[in-house]
Parts: structure tokens; sequence; C-alpha cells
């Protein structure tokens, strides 16, 4: 199944630590998305990430736990986010953890991609059950 949406998202800065002795910038987010249309979720999670002085070279890892509708099916998922930016080129992955399904999600496996557009967040997500 091939569905896409919207979401809303809103990230906050957590407590971490800086690595003194590090060129790198080190960054600890807090992950709160609603998800509009066949996916009528919401989600939280905790993003890790590091900047370099270089311009444009970063990295960053998330995970976050999604609870709602898919389709008209109520359960539950956990994504997991893999991205690295280097001269203006992005790489993204985003997929459903193993097992991570609960209710009518239960056996869901899966990726998602994530579209910025002038400003705004969609999502487009390919998945199984």
């Amino acid at each position: 199944m091939k569905i896409s949406g919207s979401f809303d998202i809103n990230l906050a800065p957590a407590d971490h630590s800086q690595h003194q002795e590090s060129p790198n910038m080190f960054g600890r987010l807090l992950i709160d998305k609603t998800f509009h249309g066949d996916l009528d979720a919401k989600s939280s999670g905790e993003m890790l990430s590091l900047r370099t002085p270089v311009k444009g070279a970063a990295g960053y890892v998330a995970i976050e736990q999604v609870t709602g509708k898919l389709q008209g099916k109520q359960g539950g998922f956990a994504l997991q986010h893999f991205g690295t930016m280097s001269d203006g080129n992005q790489r993204l992955i985003l997929e459903v953890i193993p097992n991570s399904g609960h209710g009518e999600l239960t056996n869901i496996s899966g990726q998602m991609e994530i579209i910025i557009r002038e400003g705004k967040h969609f999502y487009a997500f390919e998945y199984e059950l």
C-alpha cells in the first residue's frame, strides 16, 4: 500500500551534553508530530544530531512512536530515522522498526519519505500488513 498526506511537527530542545573538546556540535531534540490524511496519528520521539564545522554537513538519528489510525486500522508502530547532509545533498531513510507494530498494525513493515515543500511537511508511506 502507498499513502501520502501532510504532518505538523514541533521540535523542542532536550537536555544534552556538549562534547567540549570536539569541533562538532551535538544536539538532542524532542519530536511531536500530528499526521493528517490516510495516516491519522500522533507521534513522539527523540532525535540526536551532529553538525560539523563545514557548512551544510550534518547527520541525525531518531526514533518516534506513532499511534493512531492507518487507513481506518487502529494501532501503532515505531519509525527509525537515519539522515545525512553534505554539499546540499540529503540522504534520509525512515523505516518501520521490525515487530514494533501493535493493535491492528501488529505485522506492519514499510518505509516513509518526508517531503518539505514551501515550508510545509508531507509524507509518503509505503507499507505492508
